[in-house]
């Protein structure tokens, strides 16, 4: 797709991680890139908010939304319900909003670029919440496309990355996840964000792409 100086890009969770990779991308092409995110004071899960935001923003060009990654894990029995849901309405339900929000403002030729995960797609056990999450927003994601067309709206579905999300881990125990990745995976490594990031510039870029599933994740889906 061409950028021009009047090329408005909106990064959602653009303040950090895969998302800040995705927002130093686009600042080096033409045009403007709007970042925002929880620490900039948007709420994904207030849909008035989100509406307001973009009646404020005016006219864009490209949406991408990596924000709500984070989820409760544990069996089925074991979790908090009220967290799941919680979690639900940030990645699942914001995102929704957020496509349809971007929608009512997008220019011809606008893309939406929205983040899954490799778990939608991958068992692990104690894992349902995030599993559950991203299988849907997939689903989802393809019908937006169907509906929004010529708008293009496409997933990016990352493994594991090396990102903030994991600061809350003791550094031996993170350490040693990206260690037994780098070991066990085709790819021979883990993810990092610049990495990922790749994936939506070609959303973006490729005028053949919509309703599709990009799987960035080092192998994980073949292991």
């Amino acid at each position: 797709m061409t950028f021009s100086d009047n090329t408005v890009s909106v990064v959602i969770g653009g303040t950090s991680g895969i998302g800040a990779a995705v927002a130093r991308a686009l600042t080096r092409r033409p045009g403007c890139v709007e970042i925002a995110s929880r620490a900039t004071g948007l709420d994904i899960a207030d849909a008035e908010a989100v509406a307001a935001y973009f009646r404020k923003l005016g006219p864009i060009d490209h949406l991408v939304v990596t924000a709500g990654s984070s989820a409760p894990g544990g069996k089925v029995a074991d979790v908090d319900l009220d967290a799941a849901k919680a979690a639900f309405d940030v990645k699942f339900w914001g995102s929704v909003v957020l496509a349809r929000e971007a929608a009512t403002v997008m220019r011809p030729g606008g893309t939406i670029t929205l983040t899954s995960g490799f778990l939608a797609r991958r068992t692990v056990a104690g894992t349902f919440v995030k599993t559950a999450m991203n299988a849907a927003l997939e689903a989802t994601a393809k019908v937006l496309a169907h509906e929004l067309a010529p708008v293009r709206v496409n997933v990016v579905s990352p493994g594991l990355t090396q990102t903030e999300a994991y600061a809350g881990m003791a550094g031996d125990a993170r350490n040693a996840m990206f260690d037994r990745a780098a070991a066990t995976l085709p790819a021979g490594r883990f993810g990092r964000p610049e990495d990922i990031a790749q994936g939506y510039l070609l959303a973006i870029d490729n005028p053949f792409v919509t309703g599709s599933i990009i799987d960035i994740e080092g192998g994980a889906l073949i292991q």
